[in-house]
Parts: C-alpha cells; structure tokens; sequence
C-alpha cells in the first residue's frame, strides 16, 4: 500500500510539473503596438488601420497633401513603433503640450500638421477630414493603456549629445559612400517608395526635425545602416549626418498661409 501511494504520489509531482512546464511555454510573447488583428471592429478600427496605412504609404494614399517622396515611417519606423525610430508609442497622451517653436499650446493635429509642412514640404490636411482623423486614431491606439500627459519613454529617446568637436564632413562623406548609397544612392535621392531621399528638390524640407545635426546624428546612430543598425559610432554618425545636411533641400517659407478646407455645418 505504502509503495501504490508512492507510485501516485511521483506520478502526480511528475503531471503538475509538465503542466507548470507547457504553461511556462505557452505564455505568449508581448503583442506588438499594431497588430492588425487586434482592432477593435466597424469604423473605429477601419480608422485606426487607414491611419496605419497613411504612415507607411503617404506618398500614394496623400499624394495631394506632400511634394516630398517620402512616407512618414520615414522618420517614424515600423509606422511609429519603433523604439529610438522615432517611436509614436504615447504621443497621444503627450497633448495638448507647449510647443517651443510656435509658442503656444498645441494638439495632436497641430503636431501632425508640422510634420506636413516640414518633413513632407507640403501642406496638412483639414482637421476635420477623414485623413487626419485616421492619423489620430491610429497614434491614439498605439498610445492606449499609457498614463495621460506622461513625458516620452526613456528608452524612446534617440537624441544624444553631440560630439565638443566640429563635424568631419569629409570623413562623413566616406561612411555614406560604404554605409548609405546603396539604398539613398550616391546623389542622395533613395529609391521612390523604399528608401527616402536625403537631399534635394524631393527631400524633407529645412525647417523638418531631421534638419537639425543632432536629431540626424541620433536617428542614424541607433537606426542606420538599415541591415546593421547601431553598427556606427556616434562620431560616424555625426559626421555622416553632418555630410548628409551639407546639401541642399527644399526652403521651409514659414509665411505660407495654411487655411483648412471649408466644412458644412451639419458635418458637425
């Protein structure tokens, strides 16, 4: 009797340890910001999922609002979820914020609507339209479940401090022709639809984020060369960058009126 009971007694240890084991192995990996699977239905997830696509396909889907070739997710990795690539993940609940630049208080849709004007060197869409309500949605949901008016996530930030020394330019130029041109090609233009340009008449224009050395030197720093990044150090990243601002690209004309299209009352 005492061996049957040792018998039952090892068999059951032997059972609740291979069921601890298949749970351990069951538990499923964190879902990403954006699965697409994972909206909610009818025309609040369609929203959401236009939003999505707005990032990765602006070219083609805002073709009326842009002169850059460029995308969002450009900037903005793995459509915005991308830690250090210009993540989106919180954003939403970032606003309203001050902004330093306009000097006033501002919202989600003014933010959006700099990214049109600077990076896209175009013009923003109407607040009210089905595009920028779409943008919303989408920077909404990857934002859900964070705390409101939290500041951005530590591990988001890319920006780093700049090397005491001047830029080698030259030094730059070398790391893009081994590092860059074959996918933003030697005269800086990229490959449409694939890689953004960098410069010239089709490039983010002189008042984008990229413009600036150290914004630049960050995101090449962690992100670039797309198949090995963090690959370069941050003085190459510095002086790769700097080489890439040394060329010309669109003028930013800040005096520009921007007026929304028109809107029937009962659309409210």
């Amino acid at each position: 009797m005492k061996r049957l009971l040792a018998v039952v007694a090892l068999t059951l240890a032997a059972c609740s340890s291979g069921s601890n084991a298949g749970s351990s192995a069951a538990i499923e990996a964190p879902r990403p910001a954006y699965d697409v699977k994972d909206l909610p239905p009818g025309p609040v997830g369609e929203s959401i999922r236009y939003g999505h696509d707005i990032m990765v396909r602006t070219q083609v889907l805002m073709k009326d609002y842009v002169r850059s070739d460029m995308s969002c997710a450009a900037c903005h990795l793995d459509a915005g979820t991308k830690s250090k690539g210009g993540s989106l993940v919180g954003a939403y609940n970032r606003f309203p914020q001050w902004n330093k630049r306009s000097h006033r208080v501002i919202a989600l849709q003014d933010r959006l609507a700099e990214c049109f004007l600077y990076s896209m060197n175009g013009r923003p869409p109407a607040y009210s339209s089905r595009e920028m309500i779409a943008l919303v949605a989408y920077v909404s949901w990857l934002s859900r479940g964070m705390p409101n008016l939290a500041k951005e996530r530590p591990g988001d930030r890319f920006i780093i401090p700049l090397p005491a020394h001047n830029p080698n330019v030259a030094h730059g130029a070398q790391i893009y022709s081994q590092k860059c041109v074959t996918c933003h090609q030697a005269n800086g233009a990229g490959v449409s639809g694939t890689f953004p340009p960098l410069w010239g008449d089709t490039s983010f224009n002189s008042g984008a984020g990229m413009a600036h050395l150290d914004r630049m030197t960050g995101f090449v720093r962690y992100n670039m060369p797309k198949n090995a990044p963090g690959s370069l150090s941050p003085d190459d990243a510095y002086d790769v960058s700097a080489f890439v601002l040394s060329h010309k690209r669109p003028r930013f004309h800040g005096e520009s009126l921007v007026a929304p299209e028109p809107t029937p009352a009962r659309y409210f």
